[in-house]
């Protein structure tokens, strides 16, 4: 439930603004930390491009779990080799790392001292497409995002392709659950997991669908505004209602209200170079030059946050080129993960 009655309470993002004062790095030589998870005794989990994810204890040291299998010693340039690249993480049920691989396009499962299995690479005799994000809802459920099946995976920017989809693991098996999204990046439940809100990045807006009890969605419609301003990637709740959101290449950090507001709450943009970008982005001729020269410098290319900390206060931001994590506190706490108040032994989790 929200901590906060949205009804009398003032929004405690009406006049916030992060300055750069405020912003405080985490972790040192970072590749690629596109998605974090944070846990309660101040340990946070970050994907990392050498394959499986980087362990930040709350003392500040670091350990690369790397993914690995029998017969797979899980060298860096075996990693590499092999074109890994987890992108969207969560934790499962028993605590182990659900992993949305952007480069094998497939869904792992990888233990915390990095035993990695492949759980699925097709859904309905096809292959998956672009695996991108993971989630789980409070039932255990596994849900998980596409974001195109065009070959490759970057013709679904020029072409704003609706065929990106979201999927749902259960007792059942693995199916899509509603597709037609242009872009399909990450996704978050409200509160009481009524609805589940999907990020179409190359539509550059919010969609949300109602849940229902068998994990089917209906109702779809838009939330917000129908272009953001940028191109959304990441986003998270906090628990007054406010919906957090990353716009990647405009490096800004937005909010939507309950209400629909959209609030600017940290701008890293380059005015002239985001204006360039988005002429050719709607004619539908982006270049990865033009990407590149959009980059910010407190989380370059954002793309991901997460609420921390013992009060779920301090916020963490992801990015593709970053190799460190930007970090602040927030005027009100994050709305939690199913993870967060979980009690769980874990056998063979590095000290």
């Amino acid at each position: 439930m929200l901590d906060l009655d949205t009804a009398t309470t003032t929004n405690p993002l009406h006049g916030f603004r992060v300055e750069r004062s405020q912003i405080r790095n985490v972790g040192v030589g970072l590749q690629r930390p596109e998605c974090i998870l944070a846990e309660a005794d101040g340990t946070l989990w970050t994907a990392d491009a050498r394959g499986g994810v980087m362990r930040i204890n709350p003392d500040g040291q670091q350990h690369l779990i790397a993914q690995h299998e029998a017969g797979n010693d899980g060298s860096a340039e075996d990693l590499i080799l092999g074109k890994t690249l987890p992108n969207g993480i969560a934790f499962d049920r028993n605590g182990d790392i659900l992993i949305a691989n952007f480069g094998t396009d497939a869904i792992e499962l990888m233990t915390r001292d990095g035993q990695s299995r492949t759980l699925y690479t097709e859904i309905d005799g096809q292959p998956l497409g672009k695996m991108n994000f993971i989630l789980t809802d409070s039932r255990g459920r596994i849900w998980f995002t596409v974001t195109t099946r065009l070959q490759p995976w970057t013709r679904s920017i020029n072409e704003k392709a609706p065929d990106g989809y979201v999927g749902l693991i259960d007792e059942t098996g693995i199916r899509v659950v509603a597709d037609g999204f242009v872009g399909t990046n990450e996704i978050r439940f409200d509160a009481n997991e009524e609805w589940l809100y999907v990020v179409e990045s190359n539509a550059r807006r919010i969609s949300r669908l109602r849940v229902h009890a068998d994990g089917s969605l209906s109702d779809r419609e838009v939330f917000g505004p129908a272009d953001l301003g940028g191109t959304p990637d990441g986003f998270a709740f906090d628990a007054y209602g406010n919906l957090w959101i990353t716009l990647i290449l405009a490096e800004r950090l937005v909010a939507l209200t309950p209400e629909g507001e959209l609030l600017t709450l940290l701008d890293d943009g380059k005015p002239e170079q985001i204006e360039i970008y988005d002429r050719h982005f709607f004619a539908g001729t982006v270049t990865p030059q033009l990407m590149d020269s959009c980059s910010g410098t407190l989380a370059p290319w954002m793309a991901s946050l997460t609420f921390g900390g013992p009060d779920l206060k301090t916020v963490y931001l992801g990015s593709l080129k970053g190799t460190t994590l930007a970090s602040f506190r927030s005027p009100v706490a994050g709305l939690p993960l199913p993870h967060w108040h979980a009690r769980r032994t874990r056998a063979g989790e590095p000290a």
